[in-house]
């Protein structure tokens, strides 16, 4: 059977599905503040109930969710979420939607991430602005978790026999699109054994949804194929590290509200002091669009990665790009955030930008101009005397900037603020207690 791809509005178009499917169970997503994935499932019989009255759960369980005295949460699902999972036996079928949660008296939880996009999403409609995103979402293929062993040594581009992943993406394309995924295309990354799908720009919320789907549907399909996929940002000395470079832009009354024909670069004023925002609070957000130790290993010159505060057109070392404006494509002006990585949680990685975004033009934030030098091959005196600062080179200076950060703060909530600044100092603290292979290797001899 054909799997088909579902446009559920209400939860009667849900329960007709089900039925008319068969389908067997729903599993029931969220995510928590550090963007892994909880599921429970359940069977159709409760499906109606669950839309009614929710879905309760210990939210003391969930990292930075609730204390044990206050521990029980709601999960209401979305029906425009409903999709059959893709990597399921299409027998018997299995489903799943994405889950808004709530406290028991039904407000909304102030630590659900998908809250805190929602409510940066509102903040933009009441300014008449709709955000859009497109992210690429890297990853490497190793021959197990515990394994870093290379699949092949394509670079970038590179067509089989040196590309020998082929049948794998073409896996996740299909999967992809049975879930109603628009893939705008595939390849070969840089690095040996590293991937690239390209996936079709969406409204926020829904791509968000998105990413998490993706990462599912890649990590399965490699499964199914024997071999292991990571979106670890830097699992390989001397190579390339995983991006999730975000192409984004606000549409106002169904016009890019980025375009501007009459301004330099054919940048809108508003598009402009959006990116301001972005370069402004980059030290701040980095701990939520880069939130392991890990990330800062990719983050360091000379591998493509972005680590300079500014912003160009063509210029890739810079953390901001603006890809030329071609004529009659003024719906396709965007700017591109080319520091994520894809162990972000994507709610919060949207939301930040967006907030940070919004700040700059409700505060009126003049733009720097472009750096179209490449930044790599600058001396230290040169970037002074230019105004270029770089992100924050390790995980520890990233959380202490967003803890410090009222911005942040007032985008994220207080509650999601402080829980991910605790889960983030945890884990640095267990990271900087740790005796690597690097230390024995080189001072057990010396010393």
């Amino acid at each position: 059977m054909e799997m088909p791809v579902f446009n559920c509005k209400n939860a009667d178009d849900v329960l007709k599905a089900v039925k008319d499917y068969k389908i067997s169970f729903i599993h029931f997503w969220f995510i928590d503040i550090l963007g892994t994935l909880k599921s429970f499932q359940i069977t159709p019989n409760e499906l109606e109930a669950a839309f009614e009255e929710g879905m309760g759960f210990d939210g003391s369980s969930i990292l930075g969710f609730t204390r044990i005295e206050e521990s029980d949460m709601v999960a209401f699902p979305d029906p425009s979420t409903f999709q059959l999972a893709a990597w399921r036996p299409s027998d018997r079928p299995v489903a799943r939607m994405f889950c808004d949660i709530k406290n028991p008296d039904g407000t909304p939880f102030a630590g659900d991430p998908r809250h805190v996009l929602k409510t940066q999403l509102e903040k933009a409609a009441a300014k008449g602005y709709t955000m859009y995103v497109g992210p690429e979402l890297e990853f490497f293929i190793f021959a197990s978790p515990t394994d870093p062993t290379i699949m092949d040594v394509g670079g970038y581009f590179d067509a089989p026999p040196l590309d020998l992943g082929n049948d794998i993406r073409r896996d996740i394309i299909f999967n992809l699109d049975r879930m109603g995924i628009a893939v705008e295309y595939s390849h070969h990354e840089v690095a040996p054994s590293q991937h690239e799908i390209d996936l079709r720009y969406q409204e926020a919320l829904r791509m968000a949804d998105i990413a998490v789907t993706y990462k599912v549907i890649v990590k399965e399909t490699a499964r199914k194929h024997g071999v292991y996929a990571t979106f670890m940002p830097k699992p390989l000395f001397g190579e390339n590290g995983s991006g999730m470079h975000v192409h984004q832009s606000l549409f106002k009354n169904g016009r890019n509200a980025f375009f501007d024909a009459g301004e330099s670069h054919n940048l809108s004023k508003e598009c402009k002091s959006y990116i301001a925002g972005l370069l402004r609070h980059a030290p701040e957000l980095v701990a939520i669009t880069n939130p392991l130790v890990n990330s800062y290993k990719r983050l360091v010159p000379g591998y493509e990665a972005p680590v300079y505060i500014a912003w160009a057109n063509r210029n890739r070392s810079a953390l901001i790009r603006v890809p030329m404006y071609k004529p009659g494509k003024e719906a396709a002006t965007r700017i591109e955030l080319r520091c994520p990585d894809p162990t972000c949680n994507p709610y919060l990685a949207f939301a930040v930008m967006l907030g940070c975004g919004l700040k700059g033009i409700d505060e009126g934030y003049e733009l720097s101009t472009p750096v179209e030098d490449n930044i790599f091959k600058m001396t230290e005196d040169e970037m002074l005397k230019r105004g270029i600062s770089a992100v924050p080179g390790s995980l520890n200076e990233a959380v202490a900037n967003l803890e410090k950060s009222a911005v942040l703060k007032e985008i994220l909530g207080e509650h999601m603020h402080s829980e991910y600044v605790k889960a983030k100092k945890a884990e640095w603290d267990e990271f900087r207690m740790h005796v690597s292979a690097y230390e024995i290797e080189k001072y057990l001899p010396t010393t």
